[in-house]
């Protein structure tokens, strides 16, 4: 039996993060830490965990301001970073296809480098991975919980190894499928958009300028994200009866549909890379905290992924758990206590709900096929733009520096 104060449960960009978020408190309190990760993981395999694939991830100004505490933004002297492979997002074009009116969002006006970044998923997680190897946590890998037991203080967590940890706080991180959550009783409120996300990477013919496209259409929205080089990282919305034809569809053909949709604005594309899909639902756990436990991640909530928001909103969360664990240990209070979690809680409540339902009725909004609704979204969008007081606090938020 080994005593813990945290046990992460998932080794994946949100269980990562929380555990680089930590590693200033492991120092300066002797607070105890273990991961513990289905997947066998190094820093040249992080690729194999199913949060690190060819996925990209769409990080805030905000998050990366987050990294850049956490030191994993820059090169260090024997560590990656991340800015090595990010693609500055400069601009937002923001439209509904087929109609005039647009949301221009611009770094200069809001006087930062960038608006965001583009980050490839395996980078990230290799950034990560490197970073947990240095540190001085107990990392259980690969390994799974088979059993979650009620203690005092804390739960008793039996892996599939045999070993048997007993943890102050125990972190579910482990994705938005996470079992553990029905163990322990935890419900989650589910709205199945009924559509599936086609991703994949597109080489173009010019520069992109580090421009990120949305086009919002009562079919479905696509985005059309910077990546390094004459590349971007497609998200297309698609209801499964579309899905099932594009993806039937040879790259060539492929191509074409996507240039019909989006039109010549970024010129011809060249390429298409592998194609990938998931189904799209919004899923919120009914419970968040409770004493001795926290829930993060996609475990916590998953988006639609129409505003690029989800781990941003992720990120927020490993932050302001880190910051109500420091609090309760200044205190000296133990990590996992009611005050704690309920301190932990009140810093994501309103946060979280913002987004959730933004994301959720920029959905419902724009996936109305009315002809007169669609006007109005065209001088909303209009209007939006030539209002610049609500167009730069707009930006704010998109850029994780407003809650």
């Amino acid at each position: 039996m080994q005593r813990v104060d945290v046990a992460i449960i998932g080794g994946g960009l949100v269980g990562a993060s929380l555990a680089c978020a930590l590693a200033g408190l492991t120092e300066r309190h002797g607070m105890r830490v273990a991961v513990i990760e289905a997947t066998p993981l190094s820093a040249e395999g992080a690729r194999y965990q199913p949060s690190f694939d060819e996925r990209s991830s769409a990080l805030s100004y905000g998050s990366r301001l987050h990294f850049e505490r956490l030191g994993l933004w820059h090169d260090a002297a024997s560590m990656p970073g991340l800015a090595r492979e990010a693609a500055a997002i400069e601009r937002i074009h923001i439209a509904e296809r087929g109609r005039f009116g647009a949301v221009r969002l611009d770094h200069a006006e809001m006087k930062v480098e960038a608006l965001g970044y583009v980050v490839p998923n395996a980078w990230m997680g290799e950034v990560l991975m490197r970073r947990l190897e240095r540190l001085s946590i107990d990392w259980r890998c690969p390994a799974q919980v088979v059993m979650v037991e009620a203690c005092p203080g804390g739960h008793r967590l039996t892996l599939d190894d045999g070993a048997v940890l007993e943890a102050g706080l125990t972190v579910l991180a482990d994705g938005g499928r996470s079992p553990l959550k029905a163990r322990l009783g935890i419900a989650s409120q589910v709205h199945d958009y009924g559509q599936h996300a086609l991703i994949g990477n597109l080489e173009l013919g010019r520069d992109h300028m580090g421009v990120a496209f949305e086009r919002f259409d009562p079919r479905g929205p696509m985005a059309l994200l910077p990546l390094r080089g004459r590349r971007m990282a497609l998200v297309w919305t698609l209801a499964p009866q579309a899905l099932e034809r594009v993806l039937e569809l040879d790259d060539r053909a492929f191509l074409a549909e996507v240039q019909a949709f989006f039109g010549d604005r970024l010129g011809r594309f060249q390429r298409v890379g592998a194609r990938r899909h998931y189904p799209l639902r919004l899923v919120q756990a009914c419970e968040q905290v409770r004493p001795h436990l926290a829930v993060l991640g996609n475990a916590a909530h998953s988006l639609h992924p129409v505003a690029g928001q989800g781990f941003n909103l992720a990120l927020r969360g490993v932050l302001d758990l880190r910051d109500a664990l420091e609090v309760a240990l200044e205190a000296g209070r133990t990590v996992g206590e009611t005050a704690t979690m309920m301190d932990f809680e009140s810093r994501r409540r309103r946060d979280r709900d913002v987004m959730v339902q933004a994301s959720h009725r920029l959905v419902e909004l724009f996936g109305i096929g009315n002809p007169m609704l669609s006007h109005l979204r065209a001088a909303g969008l209009i209007g939006l733009n030539l209002a610049s007081p609500l167009r730069r606090a707009l930006t704010r938020r998109a850029m994780g520096l407003e809650r």
